[in-house]
């Protein structure tokens, strides 16, 4: 039987299994393999919380939702058009996000009684026989047995064998959406080819599941999305995670600083200290310390000593870096805290997103301790995002705390990378003793001497004639003697504060993302939101609603015409996934009757939901 070949503007897959399936791995390969055809995508990888929880069980579904389309886009979808269970827990966690129609790849010995069980369905209940999905178009396939029988030749153990089922079910995809498998084999045989066994066996179950879909006559129809139509350049796929420490080794080389990372391991910042421990060609040195407490002590003393001092962390994370922000605030010194925040609190939900400490961020610290706050939109714009937050934090002296989120640090998008020229410069200028500006009319250093930006200097330890005083205490104007002089103490206060204040005076003024500069209704963003809002607004506005999208970077300080803009709109919508945070802050500061849109279930808000929401607005 002949199949023939439909072409679709878009699909949203969801790979979902136990968390030793491999579906992390299947979906970033079909991710790759999307992505050298020129197709759009956005991904959702969603692990589980528990680092191995029992196999067959709710909380240990792994899952990766993938949507690729002929057009621009900019989320990962919805619903998904395509589950692929690999075991009954994978089918009732997922079906909720399965569209009416939606077809089902079930791996049936993944539904055999034991999985059942665990997966809390009624006893004598299998969803694959009792005409339960009969809303969906259901494909049964024994993975499991076809991958074995792919495999017969092969010496290893059952269990070995057992592990290149998510290949099968790989291969079977690529028949289905017309791909080729190269950039598959070759990626299994980079990771593989010292052991020719698991990567021979690797690639036959790959090709295994290709030939059962061309040869079964089952499957009579073939799928291909076209390539997008997007602005001519080079782009590749990169995840945020990626993209960040990538854009703090371009600020590193723009800057000429050795790049310092002190940092503790944590859920899901992890990434950034593993990608950053491979590049020593560009003089990072990375160091994995014993707690949060010392990793980021230790980049307050890389900084002081001249480099460029960076710590990676998430919520709980931050809590206990506090103090030493404090510190760094206090020396006014260089220094990027990053903070990929996830669900919480405490332990929370580590492996789920949330955009929940904002507040933290503004004023998680004892006293008066102000700090710029910069966050990134995409997975992709992490890099030019980060890279502005080292900009800032050297060329004004301070501290600066970056946020991202799981969201955006798990996703990937093709990203369009510039060129080191097209990168804006960073210039770092180090006091010297020929400046005499630093120096009292005794000769005597100024450490705390300021100029138009009230940014004091730079002076690295060892240089002749530049010796002063560090610490926690409060220091004394100019002289960073301590003082516990009342006047010298709200005068330094101020002063800190101004100095963040007047960094809005060298950022750029807030632009639209789309719609029009005066309407009905702005919907004001940060962080990961983006997509969702870009989304939703795009789609009212072709259908003729005055709903404009502006997104903040910059979020402390604000841009300078933040305020005149937000007043252009009858009504102004924040979606965030918190319980109303940057929502209060703009009430704070401008007066304005924002409304809050509040998402905090450890996933992303939806643009239908958002859809109904500014359409009550309207």
């Amino acid at each position: 039987m002949s199949t023939k070949e439909q072409v679709l503007k878009e699909v949203v897959i969801k790979f979902a299994g136990d968390s030793g399936d491999g579906m992390q791995l299947t979906g970033s390969q079909f991710t790759n393999n999307t992505a050298l055809l020129g197709i759009d995508l956005a991904t959702f990888p969603d692990f589980p919380a528990e680092i191995r929880a029992p196999i067959g069980t709710l909380p240990g579904v792994s899952g990766y939702q993938l949507r690729f389309s002929s057009d621009r886009i900019f989320t990962p979808g919805d619903v998904c058009d395509v589950l692929v269970a690999m075991n009954a827990a994978a089918l009732k966690v997922n079906l909720k996000g399965l569209k009416s129609g939606g077809v089902i790849i079930a791996n049936i010995e993944g539904f055999d009684a034991k999985n059942l069980r665990l997966a809390n369905y009624p006893e004598g209940s299998n969803p694959l026989e009792d005409n339960s999905l009969g809303g969906y178009e259901l494909i049964k396939m024994d993975v499991t047995k076809m991958t074995r029988e792919a495999l017969k030749d092969f010496t290893m153990g059952m269990k070995e064998k057992d592990r290149a089922k998510n290949m099968f079910v790989l291969g079977f995809l690529y028949w289905m959406y017309n791909r080729e498998m190269d950039n598959t084999i070759q990626f299994i045989k980079d990771k593989f080819g010292k052991k020719p066994e698991i990567f021979e066996s690797n690639v036959k179950a790959l090709q295994a599941g290709y030939n059962y879909g061309d040869t079964t006559e089952t499957f009579t129809t073939r799928y291909t999305v076209e390539k997008a139509k997007m602005e001519p350049g080079v782009y590749r796929s990169i995840m945020g995670n990626q993209a960040l420490a990538y854009g703090l080794i371009a600020a590193s080389q723009k800057s000429g600083l050795q790049l310092f990372l002190g940092s503790y391991p944590i859920t899901p910042a992890s990434d950034i200290l593993h990608d950053l421990s491979k590049y020593k060609n560009f003089g990072i040195k990375t160091f994995q310390a014993e707690d949060e407490i010392a990793a980021i002590t230790s980049s307050i003393g890389a900084s002081y000593g001249g480099s460029l001092g960076v710590t990676t962390t998430s919520g709980p994370g931050m809590a206990l870096k506090a103090e030493a922000m404090g510190l760094a605030v206090m020396l006014e010194i260089p220094l990027v805290i990053i903070n990929v925040q996830r669900g919480g609190p405490s332990t929370g939900l580590p492996t789920k997103t949330e955009q929940s400490d904002l507040l933290q961020a503004y004023y998680g610290r004892n006293g008066e301790c102000p700090m710029p706050v910069i966050s990134a939109s995409t997975p992709s714009d992490c890099f030019a995002a980060v890279y502005e937050a080292v900009r800032v934090s050297v060329q004004h002296m301070t501290p600066v705390i970056f946020l991202s989120d799981g969201y955006i640090a798990n996703g990937a998008e093709p990203w369009k990378f510039p060129t080191a020229a097209e990168l804006q410069e960073i210039k770092v200028s180090f006091a010297s003793e020929k400046n005499e500006n630093f120096f009292d009319a005794n000769g005597k250093f100024q450490p705390y001497h300021r100029d138009e930006k009230l940014v004091r200097p730079w002076a690295i330890p060892g240089t002749a004639g530049l010796e002063h005083r560090v610490g926690g205490l409060e220091k004394q104007d100019l002289t960073g003697n301590i003082s516990y002089d009342s006047d010298n103490h709200q005068h330094m206060v101020k002063t800190r504060q101004k100095k963040v204040d007047l960094i809005a005076d060298y950022i750029p003024e807030q632009k639209l993302d789309s719609g029009a500069d005066k309407g009905k209704v702005l919907v004001l963003g940060w962080g990961s939101t983006y997509g969702a809002i870009k989304s939703a607004c795009k789609e009212l506005q072709q259908q003729g609603h005055a709903v404009s999208h502006a997104h903040l970077r910059y979020i402390r300080p604000f841009p300078k015409n933040l305020g005149q803009l937000l007043k252009n709109f009858d009504h102004v919508l924040i979606p965030e996934i918190n319980n109303g945070q940057l929502v209060k802050i703009i009430r704070d500061v401008y007066f304005v009757d924002a409304k809050p849109y509040n998402k905090i279930m450890g996933v992303a808000i939806t643009k239908g939901e958002l859809i109904d929401e500014i359409k009550k607005m309207l």
